[in-house]
């Protein structure tokens, strides 16, 4: 089936009723650079189009929706998105965070990248503060600073800012092959900027036969009314990749571990939940099954039995342990599909480093910044990539960090710079407020964005 030219269209400012001309004004005003600015102290233009290339990929997976929605015999015949709207789903979990019942205290600028005596430009990742703590007792850093600096170096995905007093300079005072060593000694993922942006890779990548066209039956006017997503992801990219499944139409159930997802409870809230969590799973259904135990890994196979789609972003290995590969699934419900958003893919081999946004942002060479772009984009092209499978029949798609990285690296260009012709947002809670955004956005405990899709019958 091929849809007509006319039938997806992206305009600038969308819903947003705003006077936006291009890239320049529409990250000045949706608070794109408010959020890239913060580590620098004022706002601040990306290096990259980013808001275009998000819509863009929005609008590859609104076509690709329509086609499914039309197959399934579900009336619609034109699909809309726009920069703005890119731009706002970018921003989202920021957005929340500063329109919750206790927005976050004002962060002081600074952050990674880091420079060593050689002048190597470098990021590290740690998830476990006694990681942090060898890593920095290893090069002599002063015990306070460490301790201060724990916080805001964890917390910076969600804050885009990250100042540690003290620590920049005590690797200023080492050449990258003393860091490196003591990286490699004490656990701390170390990863050098690279200066060849890596821009080969595919988005998604599509495999397996015998999906067909999804069994379940249009229980709405939504390209995905009817199918059922089981999810089991944490952190950015997945959860967005089901919640954007989740905007399209399909009833997502998430698998949380017993207790719940620990980034429930992660202030600022919005009520009882975190206001971040919050923008990446409002409408979700949830059961908590101990994945680590046969009776969990049962009841995940039991309600795969009647899903349409099984999305995860495990780390190596896990699929393996748990006997939860896509034969596995496949055996109870034959042309599942079954979609893995990962770190890295298999590009580093079978036991690669931490796979976070900002070390995969300087493996890849996507332009620095402590928004977390790459999540984004990649929560965007999961969803692409599973979409296209519920339409091509494919049953297995398989996207990471690094290549939706490649993908930002393609896409990207540097046009001169556009005059801007609105004011620059400071204020992410103004903006929550503001009228002329009210059909971009809406209020659930916090200031959420709506689904970036118009679609039409």
């Amino acid at each position: 089936m091929t849809l007509s030219l006319d039938a997806v269209s992206v305009s600038v400012a969308g819903p947003v009723d705003l006077p936006l001309t291009g890239e320049q004004d529409v990250q000045a005003a949706c608070g794109i650079m408010h959020v890239h600015g913060r580590r620098f102290g004022r706002p601040t233009p990306l290096g990259f189009d980013y808001a275009s290339i998000i819509a863009a990929e929005l609008a590859g997976l609104g076509a690709q929706a329509l086609e499914l929605a039309q197959a399934r015999g579900i009336p619609l015949h034109a699909v809309s998105t726009s920069l703005a709207q890119g731009a706002l789903l970018a921003v989202a979990q920021y957005l929340a965070a500063a329109t919750a019942d206790d927005p976050d205290e004002p962060q002081s600028p600074g952050g990674p990248p880091f420079r060593s005596a050689d002048r190597v430009a470098f990021e590290i990742e740690a998830l476990d503060p006694a990681v942090w703590q060898r890593f920095w007792a290893a090069l002599g850093a002063d015990d306070r600073a460490v301790s201060r600096g724990w916080r805001p170096f964890l917390h910076r995905f969600a804050t885009a800012t990250c100042p540690l007093p003290g620590l920049a300079e005590v690797l200023a005072a080492h050449p990258i092959a003393r860091i490196t060593d003591v990286a490699r000694r004490t656990g701390m993922t170390l990863v050098r900027v690279s200066d060849q942006p890596v821009d080969h890779l595919p988005a998604f990548v599509l495999s397996g036969t015998g999906g067909g066209h999804p069994r379940g039956r249009p229980a709405g006017l939504l390209p995905l009314s009817g199918l059922v997503v089981l999810e089991s992801c944490r952190r950015v990219q997945g959860p967005l990749a089901g919640h954007l499944l989740r905007l399209l139409g399909a009833t997502v159930l998430r698998i949380e571990p017993p207790g719940g997802d620990p980034s429930r409870w992660v202030p600022p809230m919005a009520g009882d939940t975190s206001a971040r969590f919050h923008a990446l799973n409002r409408g979700k259904d949830v059961v908590e099954i101990d994945l680590g135990t046969p009776g969990g890994r049962r009841e995940a196979l039991d309600l795969a039995a009647t899903a349409d789609v099984f999305l995860h972003n495990w780390a190596p290995g896990k699929a393996e342990q748990w006997s939860l590969r896509p034969a596995d699934l496949a055996r109870v419900r034959p042309g599942i599909v079954y979609a893995h958003a990962s770190g890295w893919g298999a590009e580093l081999g079978p036991n690669p480093p931490l796979g976070t946004d900002f070390v995969v942002q300087a493996h890849s060479g996507v332009p620095p910044t402590l928004m977390t772009v790459v999540d984004v984009f990649g929560g965007v092209v999961s969803a692409h990539g599973i979409v296209a499978a519920l339409t091509s029949g494919a049953t297995r798609v398989d996207s990471s960090l690094l290549s939706a990285a490649g993908t930002l690296n393609a896409r990207s260009w540097h046009r001169c710079a556009e005059p801007l012709t609105v004011p620059v947002c400071d204020d992410l809670a103004a903006l929550g407020a503001d009228p002329r955004f009210a059909g971009a956005l809406v209020r659930d405990g916090c200031v959420l964005v709506r689904s970036p899709w118009e679609f039409t019958s």
